[in-house]
């Protein structure tokens, strides 16, 4: 069995002095990655997916003295929750995952609020993955790579972006969609994930159908991603163009794996979508940072279907619990 995980302060350490979005020399996406799975001795992915009205009951006391208008003071309420739940569960995790809708529904305080989420997991030394699932074609699929990887060039200077490590993507347009995105994260040593099997019910509808040439939309996609990465596949084996693939499918994942051998896969579904830790590993075929178990609910509301502890407490055991099973299982 592989060994244990190491102490809080050990897995909190960043892998370097930096935020991973601010080396001056890149390092490949995988490589990266990988090292920092090692190191934390973690697969485990903190989502966070904020809804205003069922915060953390101390993020409303901490924005309670907030000015401004609704957006303003919801913004910050969802700031302090997502630092309240950083503080208990980070040291858990590999990398986070904030769900850019639940932010941009609040407006522009939401944005903002989003990017000091994404700094402050930065600065833990958090892997950050935005969820934005963006898929556009020429122009729009360029102002999106500036917004989360790079800058955007105006008569007044640059505007920087948001500088994530990694951006989930939509990849229904076709592969001209996906090149401007994988451009600018191969130069900033950023990676993607793109949609290949998702968790939700509704993906038999479409992912799952048969091809009239054999497979299924779903295998089709996959073959899509794994030519797309492999120009992108570091020393560690990995690619830096990656799959969302859900862990309410398990029954998938063998021939997906077949499909993308290199591929990072993100896997979400843990929890209350019906997931089990215990139907992966397929993912783990590319090694223990072949796949990323990403947990939401099931590590922010614990506290509710637990033993009626307090949130953060409750967060930290349920990240924990899911760190020791994933890693024994799979690294």
């Amino acid at each position: 069995m592989a060994e244990g995980p190491q102490t809080a302060a050990e897995a909190a350490a960043p892998l370097t002095d930096q935020p991973f979005s601010d080396h001056t020399e890149p390092i490949h996406f995988g490589d990266k990655l990988a090292g920092c799975v090692q190191r934390r001795r973690s697969q485990i992915v903190l989502g966070l997916d904020p809804d205003p009205a069922r915060l953390w009951p101390e993020a409303l006391e901490l924005a309670g003295g907030a000015r401004g208008g609704a957006g303003e003071r919801a913004a910050r309420a969802v700031a302090a929750h997502c630092r309240l739940v950083l503080d208990a569960a980070a040291e858990q995790c590999v990398a986070v995952k904030p769900q850019v809708a639940c932010f941009e529904r609040l407006g522009a305080p939401g944005w903002a609020a989003l990017r000091e989420v994404m700094d402050d997991a930065a600065q833990r030394g958090l892997i950050v993955i935005a969820d934005a699932k963006r898929g556009d074609i020429d122009i729009s699929a360029r102002a999106y790579a500036q917004a989360f990887f790079g800058a955007t060039a105006t008569p007044f200077g640059e505007v920087e972006g948001l500088g994530a490590d990694a951006l989930t993507v939509s990849p229904m347009l076709g592969r001209d969609s996906l090149a401007p995105l994988i451009e600018a994260a191969r130069e900033r040593g950023a990676g993607l994930f793109a949609l290949v099997r998702t968790s939700n019910p509704g993906a038999a509808d479409i992912q799952d159908r048969e091809l009239a040439a054999g497979g299924t939309v779903s295998e089709a996609v996959a073959r899509m991603i794994d030519e797309l990465g492999r120009p992108g596949v570091g020393e560690a084996g990995l690619s830096d163009v990656g799959a969302v693939t859900g862990a309410t499918a398990p029954e998938r994942l063998e021939a997906l794996r077949a499909l993308m051998p290199h591929a990072v896969w993100l896997l979400p579904g843990i929890g209350p979508q019906g997931g089990s830790g215990r139907d992966l590993a397929p993912a783990f075929a590319a090694g223990p940072a072949g796949g990323l178990v990403s947990a939401s609910r099931a590590i922010v509301y614990a506290f509710e279907s637990g033993d009626g502890g307090a949130p953060a407490a409750s967060a930290r055991d349920e990240a924990a619990r899911l760190r020791e099973l994933i890693w024994g299982l799979y690294a």
